[in-house]
């Protein structure tokens, strides 16, 4: 007997969810809506602090503070002590690249979807280390050749192997699992980007096989801004790896002219956290493992596909998103027109949306000859309803913005 779906009460979550009330958000590809819990949480702490001073107050929430760190591993599939918290997911990606000891000649091998900060990373290392970037082909149908990207890790054995799984310029979804068995197989390292995956599709780094990966919490986790964290695997840690720079955190300083890291992924943390924050973190974390992770995956991408279609109705209209099964985020523009004026318009009928240029990603919107795109990024508390209204917004303005 099959078993039954878990089931979500869209209701109670939109009760749940304070900005459900006055707008429609179509932009948690950019920062999702809070719940109240997680709001609760850190206006709490806020208070806490205000009437008993930040030290004390971070001691007396000592326990959970260090859920932070379980409640992310339990999300991805990890030991709490694999877990670091990092200021954003750029934050995370950039403490992971230092801690590389890149020398002139080593090759970062990459895709041409990954996130625009990612690729400007790797050009600065480039400019700074004399590092070679190599972009793996793209499939004639969207994403990566994996085929073919395996074949370069085997003649170029790069030094680092990095994929985005979701770009934020459009919903495709990279086979990171699938990249991920062949750097295992060849011993190479490798970085995943999941911003903005985790959150709205079960992440297990284990099934990934993955060395380091990084996120951040504001966008389909529904946490606070100003936060994201890194996993770092065993691998990494027992080979040394650790950070550039390193602080009295994640170091100790054993005599005058030295120190030692410390054994975990704290090795990669600094001594002052956003308390606040990392706390609003946790019970983000917590509130989507309680929705479950497994029906939002269902529910987001098929409430974000119900849009494409329906945006490609409309006369004038391309949309761009590739890959056969696309994330919830929906890119589309409309023949002529003005980005900001499109833009503007839908912010009049309270419906957040976000804009996306050619600068944000130079190869895929090269190869799709686009210079802006308008991206709207549907959650699991948005409905069907919520849908319709878009697009009829969207006609409407379709001639006005002309």
């Amino acid at each position: 007997m099959r078993a039954a779906e878990p089931f979500l009460d869209i209701a109670a979550l939109r009760a749940d969810t304070p900005g459900a009330e006055s707008v429609i958000h179509f932009n948690n590809a950019g920062c999702g809506l809070l719940a109240r819990p997680v709001l609760q949480t850190v206006v709490d702490h806020l208070n806490l602090e205000a009437n008993i001073g930040g030290y004390e107050a971070s001691a007396r929430r000592a326990e959970q503070v260090r859920d932070f760190h379980a409640a992310v591993g339990d999300l991805i599939n990890c030991a709490p002590e694999n877990v670091a918290f990092a200021g954003s997911a750029t934050h995370a990606y950039t403490k992971a690249l230092s801690a590389i000891p890149f020398e002139r000649g080593d090759v970062i091998l990459t895709t041409r979807n990954d996130f625009i900060s990612n690729q400007i990373a790797f050009l600065s290392l480039r400019k700074r280390f004399g590092v070679e970037i190599v972009h793996a082909p793209d499939r004639p149908d969207g994403g990566v050749d994996v085929e073919a990207m395996a074949g370069l890790m085997r003649s170029r054995r790069p030094r680092l192997v990095a994929a985005t799984h979701v770009p934020t310029n459009s919903g495709l979804v990279q086979p990171i699992a699938e990249i991920g068995r062949h750097c295992r197989e060849l011993g190479l390292l490798y970085l995943v980007d999941a911003c903005q995956s985790v959150g709205q599709f079960p992440i297990d780094v284990e099934e990934i096989g993955c060395d380091l990966l990084t996120a951040t919490c504001r966008k389909f986790l529904r946490g606070p801004r100003g936060s994201g964290f890194l996993y770092v695997s065993g691998r990494v840690l027992r080979e040394g790896y650790e950070p550039m720079f390193v602080d009295m955190h994640g170091a100790r300083w054993t005599e005058p002219r030295a120190y030692r890291v410390r054994d975990t992924a704290a090795r990669f943390e600094e001594w002052e956290f956003p308390y606040a924050t990392v706390l609003g973190c946790a019970a983000a974390v917590r509130y989507a493992l309680e929705v479950g992770i497994e029906p939002v995956s269902r529910r987001t991408p098929a409430l974000a596909a119900e849009l494409r279609a329906r945006l490609g109705e409309l006369p004038g209209v391309r949309t761009f998103d590739r890959g056969p099964d696309p994330a919830a985020l929906v890119t589309f523009a409309p023949s002529g027109g003005e980005p900001q004026v499109f833009k503007r318009a839908l912010d009049e009928r309270g419906i957040n949306s976000a804009l996306s240029y050619r600068e944000f990603a130079q190869f895929d919107f090269g190869d799709k000859d686009v210079d802006w795109c308008l991206r709207l990024s549907p959650h699991y508390y948005n409905t069907e309803d919520e849908v319709a209204s878009v697009v009829a917004a969207v006609a409407e303005i379709i001639p006005t913005a002309q």
